[in-house]
């Protein structure tokens, strides 16, 4: 019998609210994949962010949707609603705890943007991650990447565009245009599933 050897494949992880997807998510996706940094990356749809307030998120399976539907034609991208599942608030360095278990042979690395890998030493267990995992971060305008905590990091200068969630939410409820902000699947459902709007 031959046995066929089992190659380690690197996923990123993408976590996020994604409240809602938006192309500026999209665009970093595409840029890290076409960089070969990774061979496969996840958005990991957060339930709820410990640092975010939970009562601005739409519901968990509306935002997983519209993460669906924004990549269902990209063979390179997973969408994994595993964090539904596991202890809330999600931690970032549980997820990765229960997805090394759970893949002995995959290798995992973070995907975040130069915001949040300054608040790196606020997350639960940072070290942890810090230790075991390498982080790939793209910059965001106005936070410069100082790796104060000697992160195994790669920076990737990715296309930026400054387009928010929270902005995307505010024309919502103003009733004005997202068009081309979102892709047009998702801005069709959230048309009609009348997110947003309260």
């Amino acid at each position: 019998m031959i046995e066929y050897q089992h190659f380690t494949m690197k996923i990123g992880l993408f976590f996020g609210s994604f409240n809602p997807i938006h192309v500026g998510h999209l665009i970093i996706a595409n840029h890290i994949l076409n960089k070969a940094i990774i061979e496969r990356l996840w958005f990991v749809v957060s339930p709820q962010n410990p640092l975010k307030e939970k009562t601005t998120l739409l519901r968990d399976y509306d935002r997983l949707y519209l993460v669906k539907i924004a990549t269902e034609d990209d063979v390179r991208v997973k969408v994994s609603d595993l964090e539904f599942h596991l202890p809330q608030p999600s931690y970032t360095v549980d997820t990765l705890t229960y997805l090394t278990e759970k893949y002995p042979n995959e290798k995992f690395s973070i995907i975040m943007g130069s915001d949040s890998f300054q608040n790196l030493d606020r997350w639960k267990n940072f070290e942890a991650l810090i230790n075991n995992y390498e982080i790939i971060v793209y910059r965001r305008t106005g936070f410069d990447i100082k790796n104060d905590l000697n992160a195994k990091i790669k920076i990737v200068d990715a296309p930026f565009l400054d387009i928010t969630a929270s902005e995307i939410r505010a024309l919502i409820k103003e009733g004005k245009s997202i068009r081309y902000m979102v892709p047009e699947k998702v801005r069709e459902e959230i048309e009609k599933g009348g997110y947003f709007r309260k």
